[in-house]
């Protein structure tokens, strides 16, 4: 058996306003901080990682940086495939903003909604695609036996969540939640194909 552990961000300032980031270099706030050092002592007593992936923004990459300082772990590796989408001319603004002036933006609009792309942006589509593949270059490089880290974001994690459900991309953006560093674990078979989803938004960081 592989397993994957799948690790959100830690906190930012506008995830606290509830500004959509999309690619944009948005740094963690102190909170956090504090979130990404948590949950790399949770890793470290529960897990011995043989790799980690994380997505090449700045976000996920302070998130590496600190989970990192709480115990051994490998060198990470920095793709663009576990970015979060890029939303391109909507970065900075509210997520009530863009709905509201732009409602056929939203997944539950249908295919529309899914295939919209903002000025500079990536569609829901695309995004999903992209993301699939990174996951798909995970199992095809990691050995049986292995545990490999993702650190990623929301978006990437509704979309993995969601195909291995079997669920459509508007029905998981509804019902999902995923907390900043939230752990989730999961347990594929190499033999056959098959993954489980052993462990989901689990949340390992306290306010003292």
């Amino acid at each position: 058996m592989t397993t994957v552990v799948v690790v959100r961000h830690g906190e930012t300032e506008w995830n606290r306003e509830g500004r959509i980031q999309g690619w944009a270099a948005s740094p963690l706030n102190e909170r956090g901080r504090r979130q990404a050092r948590a949950v790399g002592r949770h890793l470290a007593d529960s897990y011995d990682l043989d790799a980690i992936l994380a997505s090449d923004l700045r976000r996920t990459r302070e998130t590496t940086a600190h989970l990192r300082s709480a115990g051994e772990f490998p060198e990470p590796e920095f793709t663009e495939g576990w970015r979060e989408r890029s939303f391109g001319a909507f970065q900075g603004l509210t997520y009530e903003q863009v709905f509201s002036e732009f409602p056929e933006h939203r997944a539950s609009f249908g295919m529309v909604g899914l295939e919209n792309t903002p000025e500079r942006g990536e569609s829901l589509l695309a995004a999903r695609e992209r993301v699939l593949g990174a996951w798909t270059d995970l199992l095809e490089g990691a050995a049986p036996d292995e545990e490999v880290l993702v650190v990623t974001h929301g978006g990437p994690i509704y979309v993995l969540l969601a195909h291995l459900r079997g669920l459509d991309l508007p029905t998981a953006l509804t019902n999902f939640s995923q907390s900043n560093c939230a752990v989730n674990e999961l347990e594929h078979d190499q033999e056959t194909g098959e993954t489980e989803i052993l462990r989901e938004n689990a949340v390992t960081y306290r306010e003292a």
